[in-house]
């Protein structure tokens, strides 16, 4: 049993003054003044409690790429932020588009006993685009959701195929929205910056146009859909539409996204190339507006750790992809809490609540009695400078290495279980 004492419990609704009571990974009693003399008891006077964090997208390169990451070191690294579930994407070698695959993951989470891990299956077999995987078989080995992330499903077709049968599983497709006949060649944002440094842009319309062709597609199926990794204000601008009329999509940025515009690529820093790429100061404070007026409903990592070698090459060259996972939590704090652009509640909605809720993880994402007891401790006043080196995460590939960061996680608790970080 654990009992945290004078916590300023955090939920979607808002935050309170209470002790939290745990017993057997369950969260027991909710209220002031517990006394349970058998438990371990945790002071959180002057803390943040909140309900575990779900990261809905993250890169674990497990199976196939293990030196750049693996289930053990990913879901460790996402102890160390604050995650108590991630979801995987089926991009590995081989992807994961099958049941034994899935089960593979799952199976590797259990014995790493750090972060719950849930693989997303392939919405296509070996992401090539052209057949559908077997969705029910994947969901009852254990998939979480669908998605060939990394590789877009150029058909519309497909897609639309894709969307008709996730919904008959009732699993979720997050779509990675990208047109590479747009893309193709590009490293970073099509702008100003990109001119300087002598380097092939990325289009807006890549992204913006991807997203419209996958909104419509999901409108006409009558299916939900989750677009990932939004960086544009045309895509912000699409979805919040979508939703006024009824479409059932939900989407998901990255604090890459709002934290950062292209001026890191200035550098030529390897670690600022990432896909869909950073983009301008107008695309930040469209993708902040999006937060705030509920449009994102998500922020997610999509944690993409690299070795060095690959990392350390001309930015041509050099592979797409930042890591994310220990850092998310303070860079959301420090430029949407903190700036009074959000609160708290609000950043619980969409690191913990959301997440849980679009997932179909309902026993997750909230503290109340009854729920699972995923809960993570910030100290809020802690201040400290991003390390790469020190991360738990075998990729050290960090934008926001050397950064200052506000809120720091102090303690993490997966089912009932405090971990060590």
């Amino acid at each position: 049993m654990i009992l945290l004492k004078h916590a300023t419990v955090v939920n979607k609704d808002g935050m309170q003054q209470s002790d939290v009571l745990i017993d057997e990974g369950i969260i027991k009693l909710l209220a002031p003044n517990i006394e349970y003399p058998s438990a371990e008891v945790i002071d959180c006077d002057g803390k943040l409690v909140f309900p575990g964090f779900i990261d809905m997208h993250c890169h674990l390169r497990d199976p196939g790429q293990t030196h750049k990451e693996d289930i053990e070191s990913g879901s460790a690294a996402a102890l160390a932020g604050g995650f108590t579930t991630i979801c995987c994407m089926p991009n590995t070698v081989p992807p994961l588009d099958n049941p034994a695959m899935v089960g593979y993951v799952r199976q590797k989470s259990d014995k790493a006993g750090n972060a719950d891990v849930f693989p997303v299956g392939c919405i296509t077999v070996g992401q090539k685009g052209v057949e559908l995987c077997e969705y029910g078989k994947m969901k009852q080995a254990g998939a979480i959701a669908v998605s060939d992330d990394g590789v877009p499903v150029s058909s519309g077709a497909v897609m639309l195929n894709a969307l008709k049968y996730a919904k008959t599983f009732n699993i979720p497709l997050l779509s990675h929205s990208e047109d590479k006949s747009i893309s193709a060649g590009g490293v970073v944002n099509d702008g100003d910056n990109a001119t300087i440094c002598g380097l092939r842009g990325i289009p807006r319309s890549a992204e913006s146009a991807a997203v419209a062709r996958d909104v419509l597609l999901a409108e006409e199926a009558g299916a939900r859909i989750h677009i990932c990794h939004v960086s544009t204000a045309e895509s912000v601008d699409i979805i919040r539409a979508a939703k006024a009329r009824g479409v059932q999509v939900t989407c998901e940025t990255c604090p890459h996204y709002f934290g950062a515009t292209d001026d890191e690529i200035l550098s030529y820093n390897t670690n600022a190339k990432i896909n869909p790429p950073l983009r301008e100061e107008a695309d930040v404070q469209a993708i902040i507006d999006g937060i705030k007026d509920g449009t994102i409903d998500v922020i997610a990592t999509d944690h993409a750790p690299h070795s060095f070698d690959e990392k350390n090459v001309e930015f041509d060259y050099a592979p797409f992809g930042t890591v994310g996972l220990e850092t998310a939590f303070s860079m959301a704090y420090t430029y949407l809490v903190l700036t009074d652009t959000i609160k708290p509640s609000d950043l619980c909605r969409l690191m913990s609540y959301e997440p849980s809720r679009i997932l179909g993880l309902n026993d997750r994402g909230r503290i109340e009695q009854g729920a699972r007891a995923d809960i993570v401790i910030i100290d809020p006043d802690a201040e400290y400078v991003v390390d790469a080196a020190e991360f738990k995460s075998k990729g050290k590939n960090s934008l926001f290495d050397g950064w200052r960061l506000n809120g720091k996680i102090t303690q993490v608790i997966v089912k009932g279980e405090l971990k060590s970080l």
